[in-house]
């Protein structure tokens, strides 16, 4: 790629795009992007973007819409003012956990938000732990797909803690709680849930020896916080000598951040993928940055390297 390359930011997560920024030691280009008095979104390039290689950071977390619709616009935005390459930066991907049809006459809303980016005008997509891998493929562009695990597990391993058992929430979480688990040299525990009539959760068994072990949830995602609460209950129960929990995004909704401590986790522990809103300090809340990570990826697309090393 010959064009000079630029990265402009959403409104989504700022902060995170002037640490990549900083890494890559170029300035964040500037851009206008605002709410009109009909509440419409604005958006305005003020630097000239023709004939370059520009990425657009921008996480599409609450609110889910409006960020959505800055990242649509900016899009649009670059490709009418002739960028050569538009990459949409998205490190978290709002609506991922609508890719199915769990039932009859729904819609299938992270393929929906896929195709709204690409006739946006996207040449391609990075983005970083997908709530279900299989969403690369309702992209019809390349789609780099980042995995936080290196990061997470590097910051366990510094814990020093020794009889590690790593556990996965759920059934469907198993992939993620073992790669993790090969990162750092541990055991596995799997917790076995199922969904009651009033639509609540409850754990039905724990597979995998907990006794006298440090034991760390991993979840691509903390929402509410109720799976993390129930699941570290349930390793205490079995004894369990403490619990940590690592995530992705930590999108913390509702009242999250003062549910937590009631877990008894000794730590929780997240990216920076999501804005960080709240008291992280008193949740228990250690964040990670990915800035690194997202600007060495960067680099390596603006240059047509392979990015293969960064998915180790």
């Amino acid at each position: 790629m010959d064009g000079r390359l630029q990265v402009f930011s959403g409104n989504a997560n700022r902060p995170l795009a002037e640490q990549i920024v900083s890494f890559l030691n170029i300035n964040l280009s500037r851009a206008t992007v605002g709410t009109l008095d009909n509440t419409e979104t604005r958006v305005k390039l003020d630097d000239n973007v023709r004939g370059c290689d520009v990425f657009v950071v921008q996480s599409t977390s609450a609110p889910i819409n409006h960020h959505l619709m800055e990242l649509l616009l900016i899009i649009d935005a670059l490709r009418r003012a002739s960028a050569a390459r538009v990459t949409a930066v998205i490190p978290f991907y709002g609506y991922a956990r609508q890719e199915k049809k769990s039932t009859g006459r729904e819609p299938i809303s992270a393929k929906l938000v896929a195709n709204l980016i690409r006739t946006a005008g996207a040449d391609r997509v990075l983005t970083m732990d997908l709530h279900a891998p299989a969403i690369e493929g309702f992209f019809d562009i390349p789609v780099d797909h980042l995995q936080a695990a290196p990061l997470l597990a590097g910051y366990i391993n510094k814990l020093h803690l020794r009889d590690l058992v790593i556990v996965s929430p759920d059934t469907g979480g198993v992939g993620r709680a073992n790669s993790f688990r090969d990162r750092i040299g541990a055991d596995l525990a799997i917790i076995a849930r199922r969904h009651t009539e009033n639509k609540s959760e409850e754990i039905v068994d724990v597979v995998g020896d907990i006794e006298g072990k440090h034991a760390i949830i991993v979840d691509d995602m903390i929402s509410t916080g109720r799976t993390a609460i129930n699941a570290a209950r349930a390793l205490y129960e079995r004894g369990a000598k403490s619990v940590y929990a690592c995530a992705t995004h930590g999108v913390f909704s509702a009242n999250a951040l003062s549910v937590l401590p009631e877990a008894g986790l000794v730590e929780t522990v997240v990216t920076d993928t999501i804005l960080a809103s709240g008291d992280y300090a008193h949740a228990g809340v250690q964040m990670i940055s990915v800035a690194p990570l997202f600007a060495e990826a960067i680099t390596r697309i603006h240059k047509n390297l392979s990015l293969s090393a960064l998915f180790s």
